[in-house]
């Protein structure tokens, strides 16, 4: 792959990765004792019953958000790590050529077409 197009990825990368890490901030924080960990902040229950209620709904409705985003930061940080050892851009199951329109598209997945084709289906 062309230098120019490694680096526009790598840029776009980037940019989601401080995209996805704001929108976990918004919600949640680091996890101290995990790196790649965050924890959605639990409700504070100095209000009312009802405020409590509602603030705990909220806190059970962004826990799969939460763990959806940092899997996505995951991916992320796992396709910027590969561009930096030059690995960027092969299926990790069958080991091929991932093609340049479909990295345009999601430039941190980890299959070919063909691949991801096998394991949604």
């Amino acid at each position: 792959m062309k230098k120019d197009f490694i680096s526009n990825i790598e840029k776009k990368l980037k940019e989601e990765e401080k995209h996805l890490i704001t929108l976990l901030s918004s919600f949640a924080r680091k996890n101290p004792k995990l790196s790649q960990d965050w924890q959605t902040k639990f409700p504070d229950f100095t209000q009312s019953l009802e405020e409590s209620c509602d603030e705990v709904e909220e806190y059970l409705n962004l826990l799969p958000i939460e763990k959806k985003l940092e899997i996505k930061l995951l991916d992320v940080r796992r396709a910027l790590e590969k561009i930096k050892r030059k690995k960027y851009g092969f299926c990790e199951i069958c080991g091929k050529r991932i093609s340049q329109k479909r990295l345009k598209v999601l430039p941190h997945t980890k299959f070919c077409s063909n691949c991801a084709k096998k394991i949604l289906y």
